[in-house]
């Protein structure tokens, strides 16, 4: 019997990382970037959310993550990053499903590939256009996506993933974006790597 804190979230989420774009950890399980490493930035914009009784709706949250290797070699640090007006209940619920004390996918499997290294409260500004989203952290940092160009016209070219067995997203719509963000200890930049928008809808329920 399940007796963990129900929780779900539900809402949109941006990925950045230093894999070439599309991220063929999508397709083989292992990057495409130069050393092998996943290092990556990460929106999970809760548009509706709950932990128990806890309320967790309207929450924007960033991780900032850096493993060595492919996710499932682990090794991995984590920095989460929450606005200051999160409470220390939001933010203690966030902590136990982000780090897969609770169950629920995707986070029973992401958690147990990192340590947090440390969370950081700033305001987290995020510019929700399509492919052409980003954020900016005072502070920390900022990512910025936009299309895949045509490489005879320069045209935007619009391209989506759909994983029927995927378990962070089901479709995501792929671009190119640009990162640079440091916190405790962790300094990542990349300019035209994987950038992909997509819905998200977690639970540890059923």
């Amino acid at each position: 019997m399940n007796t963990a804190t129900p929780w779900q979230l539900q809402g949109l989420g941006f990925e950045f990382c230093n894999c070439q774009p599309g991220c063929t950890c999508n397709f083989s399980g292992f990057p495409t970037s130069a050393d092998g490493s996943c290092k990556a930035v990460v929106l999970t914009r809760i548009e509706s959310g709950r932990c128990g009784t806890i309320e967790l709706s309207a929450i924007d949250a960033v991780a900032i993550l850096d493993w060595p290797k492919a996710i499932h070699d682990g090794g991995g640090r984590a920095v989460f990053v929450v606005p200051p007006e999160v409470d220390d209940d939001q933010l203690g619920a966030l902590a136990q499903i982000f780090t897969g004390q609770l169950g629920g996918m995707p986070w029973a499997i992401l958690g147990t590939t990192y340590e947090v290294a440390g969370v950081v409260r700033a305001p987290i500004a995020v510019t929700d256009d399509d492919l052409h989203s980003g954020l900016a952290i005072p502070g920390v940092g900022r990512a910025q996506g936009t299309t895949l160009k045509n490489p005879v016209t320069g045209e935007d070219h619009r391209v989506a993933i759909e994983l029927d067995q995927g378990f962070i997203w089901k479709r995501g719509d792929c671009g190119q974006g640009s990162f640079e963000v440091a916190a405790e200890g962790i300094h990542l930049q990349f300019d035209d790597s994987n950038w992909i928008r997509y819905r998200f809808d977690w639970t540890n329920q059923g």
